[in-house]
């Protein structure tokens, strides 16, 4: 089963908007971590520890079976990352070429697919679990920032 395009998109839009907010050299993946702490304070705060590493493991889990890279992240007990970028032994980029990750495999992957497709799973089961209103409140507590369009659904229903 692959991330619901939808879930892609704000996964994306999330970690170019927090690349964009750190202009400074720093690796993709302290955009990613940024990312995912800020999603784990706001659940945090809603529902507690224990709520977010279930649903940061499970997301992690299925995002495994897409991005073989994310082999090597695991989530500590209290919802931290570690091991990002480690999977394939090069940093992760959202802007980055194209690698092989496998010689037979046809499917080539971006270096930034890592972030996003953790990203896109925590956010899916986020909407599965919470519902829309109470997770696009979550990311307008986390981006006040940004704007976030409601009317789209993971299984792209307009709400």
């Amino acid at each position: 089963m692959t991330t619901p395009p939808q879930m892609r998109e704000l996964a994306y839009r999330l970690l170019a908007y927090e690349a964009d907010a750190d202009r400074t050299s720093e690796p993709a993946e302290s955009s990613i971590l940024r990312v995912y702490e800020k999603l784990r304070q706001s659940l945090d705060e809603f529902a507690g520890t224990a709520a977010f590493h279930s649903l940061a493991s499970r997301a992690l889990t299925m995002a495994r079976s897409e991005v073989p890279g994310l082999r090597a992240v695991q989530v500590t007990a209290d919802g931290a990352l570690r091991g990002l970028g480690q999977g394939l032994g090069q940093g992760l980029s959202e802007f980055g070429p194209q690698i092989d990750l496998d010689k037979d495999r046809a499917a080539e992957h971006r270096a930034g697919d890592e972030g996003i497709a953790l990203i896109a799973r925590l956010l899916d089961l986020l909407l599965i679990f919470l519902g829309e209103p109470i997770t696009f409140s979550l990311l307008r507590n986390a981006w006040p920032d940004e704007a976030f369009d409601e009317r789209i659904s993971a299984h792209g229903r307009k709400a």
